[in-house]
């Protein structure tokens, strides 16, 4: 079965309007003709007041936040930071890494950050930020062509928003998305510097404590995230790994 990985988010224009200093809710309207689901996700986006602020801020994607509050809190993103992100597409937890390292250079007396991105869609350039593309992280080729382009390199910060498309079997799509996690965990074990974070986005399960188990064997601490950001009705949390102790289990 292919999987199609991707931040999981669709951007999209403006559905919000500010008055008054505050978001003002919109109808929905053209709505016939539409799926339920379709106009379900409508009338979501519309009361959403992230969807209005990743446009102001211009962030591509509403999920931008996510990382930004997770950052904030942890401190996982410093200037001078190489980054290595899973799952990127649209771009907007690129955008935030490469503002949060430094990778543009816009900081002129803070140290330069590299940012490297991957998705199996294709997205536009991020400035700062090294694009793959269109390539599949799960295989050897493209693992092979980021470790090609870190060079020397060795990793602080490896972000993972990847999830399976969702096929509806609760059991598959949780199992795929465990799957998903301890491979960017192999990657990033072999790529991390010393004291290095690692963010994977879970889908809550019955595997999630043996993976905030294995994670533990090798970071100094595993802390379980839902952002305010994330939408109540998700089962999206994220597990933020810090302080790598290195690739051999103690």
């Amino acid at each position: 079965m292919r999987l199609v990985f991707t931040a999981n988010c669709v951007f999209k224009r403006l559905l919000h309007t500010e008055i008054g200093g505050k978001y003002a809710k919109q109808h929905p309207r053209n709505l016939k003709g539409r799926s339920k689901s379709s106009q379900e996700w409508l009338t979501r986006q519309l009361t959403d007041p992230y969807v209005e602020k990743a446009r102001m801020m211009n962030y591509r994607c509403r999920s931008a936040f996510k990382l930004l509050e997770i950052d904030d809190k942890y401190g996982i993103l410093q200037p001078g930071d190489t980054v290595l992100e899973c799952g990127a597409a649209p771009g907007s937890w690129t955008q935030v890494a490469v503002e949060r390292t430094n990778a543009n250079g816009k900081q002129e007396r803070a140290p330069q950050g590299a940012v490297f991105s991957i998705d199996l869609l294709h997205f536009h350039a991020v400035p700062g930020a090294t694009i793959f593309g269109g390539m599949d992280f799960t295989t050897s080729l493209a693992q092979k062509r980021l470790r090609e382009a870190v060079q020397h390199r060795k990793v602080n910060c490896v972000l993972s928003d990847m999830a399976p498309n969702a096929t509806g079997v609760r059991m598959l799509d949780q199992e795929s998305i465990t799957n998903l996690c301890y491979e960017v965990l192999r990657f990033a074990l072999a790529m991390s510097a010393p004291q290095a974070h690692l963010v994977v986005k879970v889908w809550d399960n019955g595997d999630v404590p043996k993976l905030e188990r294995d994670m533990l064997r090798f970071y100094e601490k595993v802390k379980r995230v839902k952002p305010r950001a994330s939408r109540g009705d998700s089962a999206e949390h994220f597990l933020v790994a810090r302080n790598f102790k290195g690739a051999t289990d103690s």
